[in-house]
């Protein structure tokens, strides 16, 4: 597994330099101002479709929710990017019997309530607007091991130029209604499924001449 590097100078170098080039790559970025409790850490999932939505997620986190921000990332994109462990990113590998221990990590964090866990249940990239949201089992370990010392919330987002140069990035928010911690995989998934399907349905329903 690799871990979260803890440098001040390069985080806030990094800090910057995500905020300017989310800004730099978009017209404008929206979400909800949602209500979360300040008391509590916050595990938030949401769709994967680019390399962007790690970017936008850390940008709508300084915003809105500023917590400690932690990514779950595959191990091949850690190695990659290694700029994303200088901003909250750490590795799972599905593969490899290390799985366990980044899952375990993701639970830790969330004991402490200044944090925040950011994962992608899909397990991979898929086409912004997919239909289905299908879920790996992993998720469901992590909230588990938690033992709701969090709070869960939902997020979908769409990226789409609408009638600009540069596209808007648009990040539908939502506490849910408990953690999850009782309940299966299939429960999860069904409950974010109806969540998308209403971002979605929103967000399809913009008009374009405003």
């Amino acid at each position: 597994m690799i871990y979260p590097k803890k440098n001040p100078v390069i985080f806030w170098m990094m800090h910057y330099y995500v905020k300017w080039i989310v800004g730099r790559h978009f017209h404008e970025l929206l979400f909800d101002k949602i209500e979360t409790d300040k008391n509590r850490s916050i595990l938030l999932i949401a769709n994967h479709y680019s390399f962007w939505d790690s970017l936008i997620l850390y940008c709508v986190n300084t915003l809105l929710f500023r917590k400690k921000m932690y990514i779950m990332i595959l191990e091949e994109t850690a190695r990659k990017n290694v700029f994303f462990r200088y901003v909250g990113g750490f590795s799972i590998n599905k593969r490899s019997k290390d799985m366990l221990v980044s899952l375990a990590y993701a639970a830790k964090l969330l004991n402490d309530p200044q944090n925040m866990v950011v994962i992608f249940p899909q397990g991979k990239l898929y086409p912004n607007f997919v239909n289905d949201i299908n879920f790996e089992k992993g998720v469901m370990r992590i909230i588990k091991q938690a033992q709701g010392s969090f709070q869960l919330v939902f997020a979908a987002a769409f990226v789409q130029y609408f009638k600009h140069k540069k596209p808007t990035a648009t990040v539908y928010l939502k506490p849910a209604s408990e953690s999850f911690a009782g309940k299966t995989i299939n429960e999860l998934q069904s409950a974010y499924q109806q969540y998308y399907d209403r971002a979605k349905q929103v967000q399809t329903e913009i008009d374009i001449e405003q």
